[in-house]
């Protein structure tokens, strides 16, 4: 069923506690990619963003599996990335956490490759 995760916690509901954690700890550039009415997406939400460093790269990901397991007592269904902190992926089936450092980010420019998702850029404020 599109929207639901494990628990029947919605994805909307899921991508905004990832949001949370990521602004926990200083991300940059938070962005929310909508996926809901792409074809072919592999979930309904990615949530991107950036740290400046390896230690902030590594912090923004435990934030945000502490503040998912927090609410939902989930954890991801896979992790990636942790050894190199350059891009570290946190899949929870419906909602995918990407944490780059700002290179790789722009390298690979998710936000690009996934052009008909809606994008919503967070204000930490």
């Amino acid at each position: 069923m599109l929207g639901k995760t494990i628990g029947e916690v919605s994805s909307n509901v899921l991508s905004e506690w990832v949001v949370d954690g990521m602004l926990e700890k200083k991300a940059s550039n938070v962005v929310v990619m909508d996926l809901r009415t792409v074809k072919h997406a592999v979930a309904d939400f990615f949530v991107i963003c950036n740290g400046n460093s390896n230690a902030q790269i590594d912090a923004i990901s435990q934030s945000v599996e502490e503040n998912v397991h927090k609410h939902s007592k989930q954890n991801p269904w896979k992790r990636e990335g942790q050894q190199n902190k350059e891009w570290i992926l946190l899949d929870y089936v419906n909602v995918v956490a990407h944490i780059f450092n700002k290179e790789k980010r722009v390298f690979y420019g998710l936000e690009e490759l996934w052009g008909n998702a809606k994008i919503t850029r967070v204000d930490p404020n």
